[in-house]
């Protein structure tokens, strides 16, 4: 049988479409020298973004009720089903293998770890520091020793080591069952690496959720790439979280993360499947709390609102949200 499209001969993986290969370490070294001639915005300063108190619901929320609260970066608390779903938890000040070097944070975890409900399912994108934080997992493992880790393929055993014990890998298009809420793994455009040479040795993706008749798409990270349309036939859905921030220069990041324009363009392509369904919530994700690239770090939102009217979208299905702020679905 062929291997898969984004699954390479010697076990690792790629992104199966053109201009898509993560580039190397001498454009690593172009970008520092530009960045030398033409200085990026200042960093701003700790806790500059506007915050919210998040309205929780202990245990959990009634199986009726259905909330999401932005934590931060990637990190998003459902509360649908009856069940507790978080996204990509990250809790670490510094997105960065070791806490004394690397981007340190600008907002802190706008929930405490010890505040969170118990959790049932986990989900992972992929492993890169500002997704997957060791001593964040390590606790969460400690503390909610029944939550189920949905993770892409090869991410298992990194989870499984720090400490999670119910661990479903999927592939892309591949489907678990986790206490009754349906979970698919998706495509998402990116690349995935640890440390020296483990480039691509582990899968990344987004996730579709099914529970209690709701529907959710969390992109994870990912680039522009032409699987958003395929993906939203499997809603309609209720809630999209898509990364926003993280996209200059567009030279080096275009393969990697989606800038404003290209998260609105995806959100229309996930919502051609449906048109005459109500459009979903689009909660933007992945911007402001690490500084990563070279945009200024309050520009994402403000771009983002402009590419989604200007895309004739109503005003009321794009979240901004404060670090913490709830929200019901109606």
């Amino acid at each position: 049988m062929p291997l898969p499209a984004h699954h390479a001969p010697d076990g690792s993986f790629h992104n199966p479409w053109p201009d898509s290969v993560p580039h190397g370490f001498g454009d690593v070294l172009r970008w520092m020298r530009d960045r030398r001639r033409t200085p990026r915005a200042p960093t701003p300063a700790r806790g500059s973004f506007p915050t919210a108190r998040p309205e929780l619901t202990y245990p959990r929320a009634p199986r009726h009720l259905t909330t999401a609260t932005w934590v931060g970066h990637s990190t998003v608390l459902l509360q649908t089903g009856g069940l507790n779903v978080l996204t990509d938890p990250m809790w670490g000040e510094r997105a960065f293998p070791v806490q004394w070097a690397g981007p340190r944070r600008v907002m802190p975890p706008a929930i405490a770890l010890d505040a969170l409900p118990p959790l049932d399912i986990v989900l992972l994108s992929h492993n890169h520091y500002d997704h997957l934080d060791r001593s964040t997992v390590r606790q969460l493992a400690r503390r909610h020793e029944d939550a189920t880790w949905v993770v892409p393929l090869a991410l298992g055993r990194y989870v499984r080591g720090f400490g999670a014990r119910a661990v479903v890998e999927l592939d892309w298009g591949q489907v678990a069952e986790v206490r009754g809420t349906t979970i698919r793994a998706t495509p998402a455009r990116h690349f995935s690496a640890r440390r020296l040479g483990d480039r691509n040795r582990t899968l990344w993706c987004g996730f579709v959720l099914e529970c209690a008749g709701r529907r959710f798409y969390f992109a994870g990270d990912t680039a522009y790439h032409p699987e958003f349309a395929a993906i939203g036939v499997h809603g309609p859905f209720d809630l999209v979280m898509m990364p926003i921030g993280a996209y200059d220069p567009r030279w080096f990041m275009h393969i990697v993360h989606l800038d404003p324009d290209e998260a609105v363009r995806a959100y229309a392509d996930l919502t051609s499947a449906h048109p005459d369904a109500p459009p979903p919530l689009m909660l933007g994700i992945h911007w402001g709390t690490f500084r990563l690239t070279d945009e200024p770090m309050d520009e994402p939102p403000r771009r983002a609102r402009e590419c989604w009217r200007r895309a004739g979208l109503p005003d009321e299905r794009l979240w901004i949200a404060r670090f913490g702020e709830t929200r019901a679905l109606p």
